[in-house]
C-alpha cells in the first residue's frame, strides 16, 4: 500500500516538471469543460435523423 503512495507522488512531481505549475490549472479547466459537455450531450435525447434521398445516378454510355 505504501508503494502506491510514492508512485502517485512521483507522477505528480513529473507532471509539475513537464508542464509547469502555470499550465496545469488551464488544462484542468479544459478537462472539466469537456466532462460537462459530455454529460450534457449524454442526458439529451437523440434527435431523429431525417433520411436523405439518394442522388439520381447518371447513366454512362
Amino acid at each position: 500500500m505504501r508503494s502506491g503512495i510514492w508512485e502517485i507522488v512521483l507522477i505528480v512531481i513529473l507532471i509539475l516538471i513537464l508542464f509547469g505549475s502555470a499550465k496545469i490549472p488551464a488544462m484542468m479547466k479544459n478537462v472539466a469543460n469537456g466532462i460537462k459537455t459530455f454529460k450534457k450531450e449524454v442526458k439529451e435525447e437523440p434527435k431523429p435523423v431525417a433520411k436523405k434521398k439518394a442522388p439520381a445516378k447518371k447513366k454512362s454510355k
